[in-house]
């Protein structure tokens, strides 16, 4: 078992990688081939809408065929995707390549979840789930400034041909070496229509749209722009503000995972962590050109405070029924990472139609959205059931 979570959460590293990378990426790709903010909002939100759709497929797979084929099959996708990202010509290739490489990302969290809920105790859930997430965002730690160096040394082109072979190892590793869990023998049958027929779930399934979306939105895209617009910035400062929120993220997810037990109530680390993370979009929107220290500490916030997922996760993964362990997961899942597509595709339209001077004010317009949404998912939420156990 021990080598089957170090190949997932190598999996998992490369799923966050995947999610944040654009953000450094950005100036490099507007140069090279033309592609604008627009373009690669677009193509974050494709990467994080290919991942969503999956989630349905990838839920039956986990209760019927396994975690192991199951993430192996598809990284292997991921793999062919991050090859075409490096070959890319056009602005539309890299959309079509972070939907293969989205695709390929998307079973890897699940199958770990997967594993913790049909092996461990409930009560440890949140914990695991947060430590799994935690060290899956070095991803993020790698996609800032040691990726800026990569593309700085050997240039972007070669540094995805490298990512793309990395992936392929890590697919094989996980066909070979992960384990399933003994499978369930029961006479219970149920469907995702199951699921969704449950009231005490669709409170959770709206908050973690609105816990995920906009932190994901700020760190996996906007940052770069955002930087770039406003600050001038070239790819090694971006990398720098993208390292601290990662690290951010890090603690965040670290502390979150047995606050659930210590404090004995999910619902309010929920609800208090993403009501921090509103007042810290207003304070961006309020000060978009601050700089300095102030913003980085306001995006470092977010990062940290934001890192609510795991709890959420284990929130309705708490009302789940055993046999439709894997369907629930990933619809929980499906809803995190469908929000943050749909919103990464309606920050890039709100964008373009918002006024681009002063420089900070299409951002500062994005950061109102941004909490916007996270305090209509927290109004929401409060109508919650909270569980522990």
């Amino acid at each position: 078992m021990r080598a089957s979570m170090i190949l997932l959460m190598l999996a998992y590293v490369l799923s966050q990688f995947y999610r944040a990378f654009l953000a450094v990426l950005s100036p490099v790709l507007s140069n090279d081939i033309g592609a604008t903010a627009a373009d690669l909002s677009q193509a974050s939100g494709v990467w994080f809408l290919a991942f969503a759709a999956m989630q349905i497929p990838i839920g039956s797979a986990l209760d019927q065929v396994g975690p192991r084929l199951t993430a192996a099959t598809l990284l292997g996708v991921g793999a062919i995707g991050a090859f075409l990202f490096g070959m890319a010509t056009e602005p539309w290739h890299i959309t079509a390549a972070m939907a293969l490489i989205g695709a390929g990302c998307a079973p890897v969290l699940m199958a770990s979840y997967f594993i913790f809920a049909r092996i461990y105790p409930a009560r440890i859930f949140a914990t695991l789930a947060g430590a799994m997430v935690a060290f899956g965002n070095l991803g993020n730690i790698l996609s800032s400034s040691p990726l800026a160096w990569a593309v700085e040394t050997w240039g972007w082109r070669p540094s995805m041909l490298v990512l793309s072979a990395l992936t392929l190892c890590v697919a094989i590793g996980v066909g070979g070496l992960v384990r399933d869990p003994p499978r369930l023998v029961t006479d219970q049958k149920g469907s995702l229509l199951d699921l969704l027929r449950m009231p005490q779930l669709w409170p959770v399934l709206i908050m973690m749209i609105a816990a995920y979306g906009p932190a994901a939105s700020l760190r996996g895209l906007w940052v770069g722009p955002y930087y770039t617009g406003v600050f001038q910035a070239d790819a090694d400062e971006i990398g720098f503000v993208t390292l601290i929120m990662g690290l951010a993220m890090i603690v965040g997810n670290l502390a979150y995972g047995p606050l659930d037990r210590l404090i004995g109530s999910r619902k309010h680390i929920i609800l208090a962590g993403n009501a921090v993370v509103v007042v810290l979009f207003l304070g961006l929107w309020a000060f978009p050109t601050a700089g300095g220290v102030a913003t980085v500490l306001m995006i470092a916030g977010i990062g940290l405070f934001g890192a609510t997922f795991p709890v959420v996760m284990a929130h309705g993964r708490a009302f789940l029924p055993q046999h439709l362990t894997g369907r629930g997961v990933t619809l929980i899942n499906l809803f995190g990472i469908g929000g943050a597509g749909l919103l990464q595709l309606a920050t890039g339209e709100l964008y373009s139609a918002l006024p681009k001077t002063p420089p900070a004010a299409p951002f500062a317009g994005l950061f109102l959205f941004l909490a916007l949404v996270c305090a209509i998912g927290l109004v929401v939420y409060l109508w919650s059931k909270d569980r522990t156990d």
